[in-house]
């Protein structure tokens, strides 16, 4: 076994609340690991709408996906976190002063871990007729929007990340058509009317019966509509039909678990010594699950974290701005 890399602060999960915590904790005077088990920060945000506009962080009026993780990255940028991205925290063990953390082949050794985990793993959930031309035409996120200019797209799903994709492709690709195989929709009904206002083609009550094309890729759908066929041309399918999650090894480290959360007081400490939790993955009485609120949740547990590290120290110390 390799030695193990040693930190004052792990933090389990590079979304925006773990992005922030890892700012937090550096302005804490802390050293900082953050893990991944995704290739890039910005956790969820990234992998699934980073095109997309957020409305309800405080002090942007609107800000796209993308850029509100680039923000953050360059924030905990000041006091370089090490990031360990592509990989999992498996076996968690206590040691002296401390717990020990497996992060892929690399033992970590941390003082204390803060787990932003947020839903935990995901997987989309697969299109039937498309695994064979998945990574081909057929996609479950669109990271670049750039990559379909003047595609026939055509959309599958009925929720709000079916529709924020049409949405998003509109402006670019030659054609948008969004399929579901239901009458009625699961996206909010606002989100609904602005693509209907835009003129896309919204199908309904249809499958996608088969995805074909040749070398190059994908060029078309069949679809079926009940005793029907109809084929559309298509050059992109986006498979936008929802995602399963758990915590995966976070799961076996004897937390306080409900349901796909982790049980915290109001210091977000966990039922084990040294182990927070902050943001989506957090649970307690009256949470909400927003990015605002795993904001102020990560704070409070680096600070409450920083106080277990040095009782000397003190829970609140002082504004940002304040400093020199």
């Amino acid at each position: 076994m390799s030695e193990p890399f040693e930190v004052d602060l792990l933090v389990v999960g590079a979304g925006p609340t773990g992005l922030f915590a890892a700012y937090y904790a550096g302005f804490r005077d802390l050293s900082v690991v953050v893990v991944d088990s995704l290739p890039e920060p910005g956790g969820q945000v990234t992998a699934m709408y980073p095109e997309k506009m957020i409305f309800d962080v405080a002090g942007f009026p609107a800000v796209r996906g993308r850029d509100l993780v680039a923000s953050l990255v360059e924030q905990a940028a000041q006091y370089e976190p090490v990031y360990l991205l592509g990989r999992d925290a498996t076996d968690l063990s206590d040691v002296d002063d401390g717990v020990l953390v497996r992060v892929g082949d690399r033992p970590v050794r941390a003082r204390a871990v803060l787990v932003t985990a947020g839903i935990g793993e995901f997987s989309p959930r697969p299109l039937p007729a498309g695994g064979d031309w998945l990574g081909r035409g057929v996609v479950h996120f669109v990271p670049d929007l750039s990559v379909h200019s003047g595609h026939d797209v055509v959309v599958v799903g009925g929720g709000d990340s079916a529709f924020d994709w049409a949405l998003a492709l509109h402006p670019i690709a030659r054609s948008v058509t969004l399929v579901h195989r239901r009458a009625r929709f699961r996206a909010h009904p606002g989100l609904v009317r602005k693509v209907e206002d835009l003129g896309v083609e919204l199908i309904t009550e249809a499958q996608v019966a088969e995805v074909r094309g040749d070398a190059d890729g994908v060029h078309e759908v069949e679809l079926e509509l009940g005793d029907e066929r109809r084929v559309l041309p298509a050059r992109t399918v986006v498979a936008a039909l929802g995602f399963t999650a758990d915590l995966g090894p976070i799961e076996s480290w004897g937390l306080d678990l409900h349901k796909r959360s982790i049980k915290v007081d109001s210091t977000m400490r966990t039922n084990r010594d040294r182990v927070y939790a902050a943001g989506d993955v957090a649970s307690y009485p009256g949470k909400v699950k927003l990015i605002a609120t795993g904001f102020g949740e990560a704070a409070t547990a680096v600070n409450n974290i920083a106080v277990t590290l040095d009782p000397d120290a003190h829970l609140f110390p002082g504004h940002s701005s304040n400093q020199t």
